[in-house]
């Protein structure tokens, strides 16, 4: 099966923190070390224009300046990357063969970090406005709404960094609640109530989203009361949680209930060998220093694995 897979002592599934944290800390012990990341390296954190609670930092580093910095850190000590989707791993006895778009790779040792992407809002509208007014990154596509009245589905962390990066460009935010209070961070919501430009809509969920040719209209339902609205918008961006990466391990690895890897306090999962990092990790906080946390502990495990 893995005759024609190139060797590796160790793989990674995924570039951002988690990742890139384990692969610094595997090629700095001198294990042959892969990366395999589908996209730009640093994962989601890339759209981060200012991280302000990672340590070190005390002005603040941008979620690409940042990963960046990890990723080069990680080559210096002779980590190579390969960019490509990942669409299977199987079992090879105790290697783990890695099926992608760029050929196939095997190891002992196999460190999953391929995070998780945007849960979509799942309502008539959004999959045909995608791209024409629907959206789920304010960093990529906020400056196309300049001047004009957008919306953000969600009340956490991201969600309110979503609602202060388009005020930027946007002439009115309307944050859409399914609650009546914010999930964010005390300090995110006093710059939310603070910010003119934002206001909010409580105990509502978004029902449809129409347009002609671009969006134009959210159709409005009231959690609480039941009763229907419309508001007029040129745009909508969904941040209402996220969805873990998972699709590509096809029965391999017990997973809870939302898709994420179950595994241990030492990031191990249900097969010796393959360990879970950062916010595909079933119960993971979803922050920089943790994912980067997880990543040390996985990488140390997998040493150890190694070792016998």
């Amino acid at each position: 099966m893995s005759d024609a897979a190139k060797e590796y002592d160790v793989i990674i599934i995924g570039g951002g923190p988690g990742g890139l944290s384990a692969a610094i800390y595997t090629a700095r012990s001198r294990l042959k070390s892969l990366l395999i990341e589908r996209g730009v390296t640093g994962g989601q954190i890339i759209n981060a224009e200012l991280v302000e609670n990672y340590p070190g930092f005390p002005e603040g580093i941008s979620g690409f300046d940042l990963t960046q910095a990890m990723h080069q850190q990680a080559t210096r000590f002779g980590l190579e990357t390969v960019t490509a989707e990942v669409s299977g791993v199987e079992l090879d006895g105790e290697r783990k063969v890695v099926r992608t778009t760029g050929g196939d790779f095997s190891a002992r040792a196999l460190i999953i970090a391929s995070g998780s992407e945007r849960q979509k809002l799942g309502v008539p509208g959004e999959g045909e406005f995608t791209g024409k007014g629907v959206s789920y990154c304010a960093t990529c596509d906020g400056a196309f709404f300049r001047d004009k009245p957008v919306a953000v589905v969600g009340g956490g962390n991201a969600a309110i960094t979503e609602a202060l990066q388009l005020t930027k460009f946007a002439s009115r935010v309307v944050v859409i609640h399914r609650r009546h209070e914010l999930r964010a961070t005390r300090i995110m919501q006093e710059r939310a109530f603070a910010e003119p430009k934002i206001e909010f809509l409580w105990d509502t969920v978004v029902s449809e989203v129409k347009g002609e040719g671009f969006v134009n209209q959210l159709k409005l339902r009231n959690a609480v009361t039941g009763q229907e609205s419309v508001l007029e918008v040129s745009g909508v961006f969904a941040s209402v949680g996220f969805k873990p990466n998972t699709g590509y391990l096809k029965g391999l690895l017990p997973l809870d209930a939302t898709g994420a890897i179950i595994a241990n306090d030492r990031m191990e999962t249900g097969v010796p060998g393959i360990f879970a990092v950062g916010d595909i990790r079933a119960s993971s906080i979803r922050q920089v220093i943790s994912a980067a946390g997880d990543g040390a502990t996985a990488a140390v495990g997998a040493e150890k694995y190694l070792a016998g």
